[in-house]
């Protein structure tokens, strides 16, 4: 096993790292609500309750992203921004988002705004997380984009279009399904943990079926659950 997967413990956990592993994957992989998990792993003969599958889903959630995201390789150098409402206990939030050209996600904030300082945060944190600044920039129309842009990445290339960023808005699918089957998001504290690990662990098991056979789907899709049970410590016969 490797160190990735060596460094979850366990430990005062009464379940075993399959069934632990399994829920996560469950409720990050599909629009499930934690209900919905209690009850198809009690179909395996598996009595936990969903508040334990919550607070796995607090715990680990987070340490699986985090191991997903060090197995990637480096983010490509075009940048794709963009932002969408979401209601956090009735009061409007922005979720802003960003991928690479080949649509991986690089991070994602929620704030309060979508003015100027709430873009150039966000840029901030994406440069200091990814230690550079991209070749090229692509957002919407939003002026926001443009003033930190001019601030923080003036000598990278920004492009300004709607159409040009359809990546980024299409990135937001997954989130709206997820928004939907969880009724809404109820703390914005909540909300940006499970977002953070929703938008590592949801992609690592959604490769681009469209591009690859059936075989070679399922080949892709075997390597991807070695990987997991790999980081999660978890066998093969999860």
């Amino acid at each position: 096993m490797e160190a990735a997967g060596a460094a979850v413990s366990y430990k005062g956990f009464r379940f075993l790292a399959e069934i632990i592993s399994h829920a996560v994957w469950l409720y990050h992989r599909f629009p499930l609500s934690l209900r919905e998990v209690e009850e198809l792993l009690l179909a395996r003969g598996i009595t936990v309750s969903h508040e334990a599958i919550r607070q796995w889903c607090d715990r680990f959630g987070p340490q699986y992203a985090a191991a997903l995201r060090r197995r990637r390789p480096q983010a490509g150098d075009k940048w794709h921004l963009d932002e969408v409402f979401v209601k956090i206990n009735g009061v409007r939030r922005y979720l802003w988002r960003a991928v690479d050209q080949d649509g991986n996600i690089l991070d994602i904030l929620l704030q309060s705004r979508r003015d100027a300082k709430a873009a150039k945060r966000f840029m901030a944190k994406l440069m200091k997380k990814h230690g550079r600044a991209p070749r090229v920039l692509v957002t919407d129309k939003l002026k926001s984009y443009g003033t930190a842009h001019r601030t923080l990445m003036r000598s990278v290339e920004h492009r300004s279009h709607k159409g040009l960023n359809n990546r980024a808005e299409n990135s937001h699918q997954p989130t709206r399904q997820r928004e939907h089957a969880m009724k809404g998001f109820r703390h914005v504290g909540r909300a940006q943990r499970f977002l953070s690990s929703f938008s590592q662990i949801s992609p690592h098991f959604r490769p681009r079926r469209h591009l690859l056979t059936s075989t070679d789907y399922r080949t892709e899709m075997q390597h991807r659950f070695t990987t997991w049970n790999q980081i999660t410590g978890a066998s093969a016969t999860a």
